[in-house]
């Protein structure tokens, strides 16, 4: 077995840019690619990196970290580096990429002279950032919020406890019209499929709906509403897991227009 944790290379681009989506021919997916490529590229000379995991020249998983002040993550602290996200393929599952890849990032946080690393996981029954991984490779809960955690590994004692951001969002109505907030970021393939969506949708009303966007990628959006990805109809909060899909957004707008009525 030859296994190779790198930092992205060109020919790593479209594997991560569609978040191992790759030939699947889905329009939405292929279009974020680049969207979320050229903001990967844009940031790394803040200190981001996209450690890719090549394993007998096929790609097995990478993960992204990123320093502290201009992640994405509602993770409040100072000089840690953050890990939004970590892929290990399935059917690698009993190769440790996962594990490997996290001491690459391990590696990076201590290269760029940082205190700790840390990341957002999650105590739910699904693939997606498993808190209980990330606690049996060494990682320790500094804060949890309902079904959400803060978990970190700290390399200095000197390190600050990360903390989640407070959220701070206050619905703003405007008579007449259906307002639509939409928190999102490019970072996600996710949230970015997702906006585009929403955008797609809202369009259909015309001067009905007003549409306000906030990107957490945006550090000063960030820290103001505290909030990654999240989507309000007239301030009632629609649930978000995969990408929303456009009926239910439909049925959110046509039910808050009936009682405007």
């Amino acid at each position: 077995m030859s296994l190779i944790i790198r930092d992205m290379e060109q020919e790593d681009e479209y594997y991560v840019g569609t978040c191992t989506h790759i030939n699947e021919n889905n329009i939405e997916r292929e279009e974020s690619c680049p969207r979320r490529i050229s903001w990967l590229r844009s940031m790394e000379k803040y200190g981001l990196k996209v450690k890719v995991a090549i394993l007998d020249r096929v790609h097995a998983g990478f993960l992204y970290i990123i320093p502290i002040e201009i992640s994405p993550l509602p993770i409040r602290g100072k000089e840690l580096m953050v890990v939004p996200c970590l892929v290990s393929e399935s059917k690698f599952s009993k190769k440790s990429i996962g594990k490997k890849l996290i001491k690459a990032a391990e590696q990076e946080t201590k290269s760029q002279i940082r205190k700790g690393l840390v990341t957002i996981g999650f105590f739910w029954d699904f693939w997606f950032m498993p808190a209980d991984y990330f606690l049996n490779i060494g990682f320790k809960i500094a804060e949890k919020r309902g079904q959400e955690a803060i978990l970190w590994k700290q390399f200095d004692q000197s390190a600050e406890i990360p903390h989640f951001r407070k959220e701070n969002y206050i619905f703003k109505p405007i008579e007449g019209k259906i307002v639509v907030d939409l928190f999102w970021n490019t970072f996600c393939l996710t949230s970015d499929v997702e906006a585009q969506r929403v955008r797609e949708v809202v369009s259909e009303y015309g001067k009905n709906i007003i549409l306000n966007e906030y990107s957490s990628v945006d550090q000063e959006m960030l820290q103001q509403y505290g909030i990654e990805r999240r989507i309000y109809v007239n301030g009632n909060v629609i649930e978000v897991g995969p990408e929303i899909e456009k009926s239910e957004l439909r049925g959110a707008i046509k039910n808050a227009m009936k009682k405007l009525n």
